[in-house]
């Protein structure tokens, strides 16, 4: 996928840049096992009590839903079980991503995890970069989350050729309006940028909002689409 007209690229994270296990396998369980410790230590911090707030404006739209989530007091106990509920169902919940981000900041800083990209990302970012393209991430993983994968990467720190990171304060992923803020915000026309991700919901958002896409096809499978399939980063703007 040689694309002339591509000014920059924005990327999705998860089966994407970087593999689905290490996402659920790594990153969930380290921040789940570790939310009431966290808590505890940094209740009082301003960061932290905004976390909560959206997380406490969030538990009272569910209940105002009838969703019966577990009942919250503002104790550690409760916030844990109902940050469990939404990690259980993988809500795309802006109070629970950016609250995983500064357990998983600790865990970067103390050497207990390391980002993990595909092989191909780094010669890709690099090869892009030298093309004069500009390079963004949008990820249901708050901003934060995304920098501290890209900063403490087995490959080394690859935040240099990133020029932007956006996440769901954007607004969904599959969401059209989603796109068009951020071509708005990359100052470039949509026809000029291109997506890349593994889900074919996103990819038709980013599509109607005037966006080139691919699908990040990285398993062995075939997936049914409309878009063009690539299964290393090589295919595109090679």
């Amino acid at each position: 996928m040689d694309g002339p007209r591509v000014r920059a690229l924005l990327l999705d994270v998860e089966g994407t840049t970087t593999p689905l296990d290490f996402v659920v396998g790594v990153l969930f369980p380290y921040a789940r096992a570790r939310v009431a410790g966290f808590l505890r230590e940094h209740a009082s911090d301003p960061e932290v009590r905004a976390d909560l707030a959206l997380l406490a404006a969030e538990h009272a739209a569910d209940e105002a839903a009838g969703q019966d989530p577990p009942g919250w007091s503002g104790s550690v106990e409760s916030v844990v079980r109902y940050v469990h509920r939404l990690m259980d169902r993988d809500r795309k919940s802006p109070g629970l991503k950016s609250l995983q981000g500064r357990i998983w900041r600790e865990g970067y800083e103390r050497s207990e995890l390391r980002g993990q990209v595909y092989p191909d990302v780094p010669p890709a970012f690099e090869r892009w970069k030298r093309q004069g393209r500009g390079i963004a991430i949008f990820s249901s993983g708050s901003v934060l989350a995304q920098q501290l994968l890209f900063a403490n990467s087995t490959a080394g720190d690859l935040t240099a050729w990133i020029d932007a990171h956006f996440d769901t304060t954007s607004g969904p992923k599959g969401s059209r309006a989603s796109y068009e803020r951020i071509a708005a915000a990359l100052g470039q026309p949509a026809s000029h940028l291109q997506f890349v991700s593994d889900v074919v919901a996103e990819l038709d958002a980013a599509r109607l909002a005037g966006f080139q896409t691919a699908l990040c096809a990285r398993a062995a499978q075939a997936l049914a689409s409309t878009h063009p399939m690539i299964r290393t980063f090589a295919e595109v703007c090679p």
